[in-house]
């Protein structure tokens, strides 16, 4: 089974996030506002291992954030005013510490730049240069195309989280397996959009594992793994097979 367990190293431009996400015409009092780290990042993991997490920025700008971004173990990293210290000076301790990463952290193989801004093109070039698969992550008003098109992918923040096919979880069954097959499905469409065609039962529940640490199927309720997805294929909601080789279950997808 191919491995897709890759680690990631996540640099957020945080003020270009902010920006992007504010409404445009408030004129300079208005507040930008705070983008969703959390659901970044569970987006994130579903490509692997998160093992380093920077965010850039004058956090007296945005303090309200600085509680939510440490809880989601992001090492913040404070540049002064940028009218003191200049435009590029977020971007340049964003490039010269991603690329430190990369000269010294060779099994860091995926690199994560979140921003917009056409500046970190060169970096994403360089990175590409050092065998390192570069995602983009950024607003669709404030992205620069030019980034987009020079990473491997980009991926749009308005885009995350939205729904991409999954039935609905059946109202009978108990609050506790209801969270089980949110993440079941959450898990499946991840998968899913990685163009994975073999979803075996152990690589679902890894994946799951990533997103949600303390997941434990017997406290939702089921024995086991199997009996969870064997469930699910009873009530119609996916389809599986065993596979002719190893005997394990493998989940085709959802019941059109």
């Amino acid at each position: 089974m191919p491995d897709y367990d890759h680690s990631l190293a996540v640099f957020i431009d945080y003020e270009n996030l902010a920006l992007g996400a504010t409404p445009k015409g408030g004129g300079k009092r208005t507040p930008a506002i705070a983008p969703d780290m959390r659901m970044v990042l569970e987006r994130l993991v579903e490509k692997g291992k998160l093992v380093v997490k920077h965010a850039y920025s004058d956090w007296q700008r945005f303090p309200e954030a600085v509680g939510s971004l440490h809880a989601l173990g992001i090492e913040l990293t404070e540049i002064p005013d940028r009218g003191r210290t200049g435009k590029n000076s977020a971007d340049i301790r964003l490039a010269v510490d991603a690329m430190e990463l990369c000269h010294t952290k060779d099994y860091i193989d995926t690199f994560v730049i979140v921003s917009g801004d056409s500046d970190f093109t060169p970096l994403v070039s360089r990175l590409k240069e050092n065998g390192k698969t570069v995602i983009g992550v950024g607003m669709y008003d404030s992205t620069s195309e030019l980034l987009a098109a020079n990473c491997d992918e980009f991926i749009f923040y308005e885009d995350i989280g939205m729904p991409a096919g999954a039935p609905a979880v059946p109202d009978t069954l108990d609050n506790e397996k209801r969270k089980a097959y949110q993440l079941l499905f959450e898990t499946i469409e991840a998968l899913q959009r990685e163009n994975v065609e073999t979803m075996h039962a152990s690589l679902i529940k890894d994946t799951i594992r990533r997103k949600a640490p303390q997941f434990n199927e017997q406290f939702h309720g089921y024995r086991s793994f199997t009996q969870l997805l064997v469930e699910a294929e009873g009530l119609g909601l996916i389809t599986m097979h065993k596979d002719a080789k190893s005997g394990t279950w493998v989940v085709e997808g959802f019941v059109s």
